[in-house]
Formats: structure tokens, C-alpha cells, sequence
């Protein structure tokens, strides 16, 4: 059972987005980050629905969500407020629920998934499109592509493929990520990819400084 996180205040919400805008603006402006925006994802899973308001009131405007059956819960009571991504890890069965709701899906990494995102093309949201998630580090039991199948797995996607995530190794110091994220920039530069969905409340900075076009931000924002 998720534990949500109880007494979200609209005040501290704003001050810490704004806090973060910052930090990825300056992240962005230093070594390899690039120009552009870099957007700030409001990782939903642990706010109940009944709180998201709160959110939009703090100027959270993109929220991702990770199961199927919240994001169909939260979009009906508030889907006007945001704009919908997918991040949980992207089971072929819910593919059906989430592709009415959603503009990016963050997690593509199975041949099952494309399959499902061909049969519901017609009940997809205009636009959608996908991001597929490569596996960088080799890790055992995680899911994504890994670097050397890719190209192979964008050539069959039934939809727009816009760019790559990935989940780094675990580590204590962000900087550890950096390697993981260079390497996806990379990738998705001999792709003329665009979108770079990588770094989270731990290593976001250092994803903006070697190009993310994308943050998922959970933690850092709420507290």
C-alpha cells in the first residue's frame, strides 16, 4: 500500500518549484546542458486525488502518474487542471487505460507495449507519443532496452518514438548519474531524438546539466 503524503501546503509547494525552476535554469546554463526549458513533472504517486488542487494552486502544471487505475481516477476528477504523462513502468494489459489520458509515455521497453500501442491507436489521445526506456547499465531484473537493440525497437513502434528515459543505478551521490545521462544524451542525439526524460529528487540537476528535457521531481517538491 502506497503511503501518501498528508499536510501539502500550496505555499511550500510554490517555493520549492520555483526553487527547482532555478537550479535547472542555472544547471542548463552551465557545461553540456544546452538551451531550453527543462519541465518539471510532479511525480503524482503519493499525492491523493482529493490533494491534486493543491498542486495546481502551487503552478504544477505537469503531473506524471504510475499505475493505470490512479491516473484513470485522478484525470476524471481533475484532468482539466494538468497535462498527463505515464511513468510507472508500462504493463501491456494497461496500455488500453492510459493511452485516452496521456501525452508522453515515459516507459516503453517491450515489444508486448508496442503491440498493445498499435491495436488502441484510435482511442489514443492526438498526439500521443512515446519515449522508450533504455536499460544503460545492463542491470539485471530492471526493465529497458538496452543501446545495442534500439534501433530495431523504435522501427517497430506504432506510434511517434520523441525521445529516451532511463532510471540510472542506484547511488548516494548524484554525480554517479552523470555517466548514465551523457550516454543517453548521446543516443539520442544519432537519433534526432528530442526528449530526454532522466533525473529525479536526487540527480536532477546533473540530468539538466548533461541535457534533460524532462525532470521527475517527487520528494524535493512536496517537503
Amino acid at each position: 500500500m502506497v503511503e501518501l503524503i498528508a499536510g501539502l501546503r500550496a505555499e511550500r509547494i510554490h517555493e520549492n518549484l520555483e526553487r527547482i525552476r532555478e537550479e535547472l535554469t542555472r544547471a542548463r546554463a552551465g557545461a553540456g546542458g544546452g538551451s531550453g526549458e527543462v519541465e518539471i513533472l510532479a511525480a503524482s504517486k503519493y499525492v491523493a486525488c482529493r490533494d491534486l488542487p493543491i498542486l495546481a494552486e502551487a503552478g504544477v502544471r505537469l503531473l506524471g502518474e504510475n499505475r493505470a487505475q490512479d491516473l484513470e481516477e485522478k484525470v476524471a476528477a481533475h484532468g482539466s487542471l494538468f497535462e498527463w504523462d505515464f511513468i510507472g513502468q508500462l504493463q501491456s494489459r494497461r496500455v488500453r487505460l492510459i493511452v485516452p489520458h496521456v501525452r508522453l509515455i515515459h516507459s516503453v521497453a517491450s515489444e508486448s507495449a508496442l503491440r498493445e500501442l498499435g491495436r488502441h491507436r484510435e482511442q489514443a489521445r492526438p498526439g500521443l507519443a512515446i519515449l522508450i526506456e533504455v536499460n544503460l547499465a545492463g542491470e539485471q531484473g530492471k526493465a529497458g532496452i538496452a543501446p545495442e537493440d534500439l534501433d530495431a525497437f523504435i522501427a517497430l513502434a506504432p506510434v511517434p518514438v520523441v525521445g529516451l528515459m532511463t532510471m540510472p543505478p542506484l547511488s548516494e551521490r548524484p554525480e554517479d548519474s552523470r555517466r548514465w545521462f551523457a550516454a543517453l544524451r548521446a543516443l539520442a542525439e544519432d537519433r534526432d531524438l528530442h526528449h530526454l526524460s532522466m533525473g529525479t529528487s536526487q540527480d536532477y540537476v546533473v540530468a539538466a546539466e548533461e541535457g534533460a528535457t524532462i525532470v521527475r521531481i517527487g520528494t524535493n517538491l512536496y517537503h
